[in-house]
């Protein structure tokens, strides 16, 4: 491994790890000012200061057991390429992530909310930061587990296009079209056809590489989750108990991480654990508070629904079926 490899392997699992830790630790101590502030405010009054300190110091304990007793050796293993984590149908280290660290946080997130309802006060000035973190993180996990496996097709040139016959140039390659499954949740399979080749003074805009689409498609599979806790960032929602479903059916659409990106499992995954929870959390969303959450993601969530069960199991329905309608 050359110096250049060991200096992105090093930066990779530096990356993976500040995402394992930052966020928890920046909402438990978002989490501890405001116990702090309840003990001061309570009459009568508490220690907030030493209840301040005891939340820090269990996030430590917390962080550092985690990293020493499951972090560090599971890394160890999947180095030395153990077999029963080298599975092709999942991602050990995505699991990991979700469960000790994005699980937590939304605990967290829910107690600091029930905290302030509890005490009728409202302290809490930066709801959105700490999400916005979990989030992000979850978006680099996923980048940098998939960024080595991103495939570079049969004769790929550094550039990322697949050249052609003789006399033709390059077509770009995309990562997208080796797979009728987008990235994205949801049941149906969307083909993206590859563009043909240019050999016009614009040919340079022609240029695809398959790195460039993992970062687009990483951040466009997460949007629909990142509208969902969006909503429960809003006063009216988060003061209420509202978060409960809304953090807990965006934990498990945080799930589908752990399957990899083209897995034949993905797409009922999105649907199960994403498209049809948030449709019913969105329309009791809109009819508690208005419209709080937009519309198009709610026709989203029902149109995927919808074209999931009628693609996979109302067109083997004979009168339904189109190939054997003359038949």
């Amino acid at each position: 491994m050359g110096s250049g490899s060991v200096l992105k392997f090093a930066l990779c699992e530096a990356l993976q790890f500040a995402g394992l830790c930052v966020p928890l630790f920046i909402i438990v101590q978002r989490f501890a000012v405001i116990v702090a502030r309840v003990k001061t405010s309570a009459q009568p009054p508490g220690d907030g200061h030493t209840a301040y300190w005891l939340i820090v110091a269990s996030s430590v304990a917390y962080v550092t057991t985690v990293a020493l007793l499951v972090w560090v050796p599971m890394k160890y293993m999947v180095f030395m390429k153990k077999k029963f984590l080298l599975r092709k149908k999942w991602r050990p280290v995505a699991l990991v992530y979700v469960v000790l660290s994005t699980l937590p946080c939304f605990a967290v997130l829910i107690a600091s909310s029930e905290v302030q309802i509890n005490n009728n006060i409202q302290s809490d000035t930066f709801t959105e930061l700490p999400v916005s973190l979990v989030l992000f993180s979850l978006v680099c996990i996923d980048i940098v587990e998939r960024i080595p496996a991103a495939p570079s097709g049969p004769g790929t040139e550094a550039n990322g296009t697949v050249p052609g016959a003789p006399g033709r140039p390059g077509r770009p390659f995309s990562v997208s079209g080796l797979s009728s499954n987008s990235a994205g949740s949801g049941g149906v399979g969307v083909y993206r056809p590859q563009p043909y080749g240019y050999n016009g003074p614009l040919r340079f805009l022609c240029a695809a590489d398959a790195r460039a689409d993992v970062f687009a498609d990483g951040f466009l599979f997460w949007m629909d989750t990142v509208e969902m806790v969006r909503v429960a960032g809003l006063p009216a929602v988060y003061y209420s108990g509202w978060v409960f479903p809304i953090y807990i059916f965006s934990f498990l659409s945080c799930l589908r991480l752990v399957v990899m990106p083209r897995s034949v499992l993905l797409s009922a995954l999105g649907v199960a654990l994403q498209d049809l929870p948030f449709l019913f959390v969105r329309i009791g969303l809109i009819a508690f508070f208005g419209f709080v959450t937009p519309v198009l993601y709610l026709m989203k969530n029902l149109l995927v629904c919808l074209a999931f069960v009628y693609f996979n199991f109302m067109t083997k329905l004979r009168f339904l079926n189109t190939e054997r309608m003359y038949f």
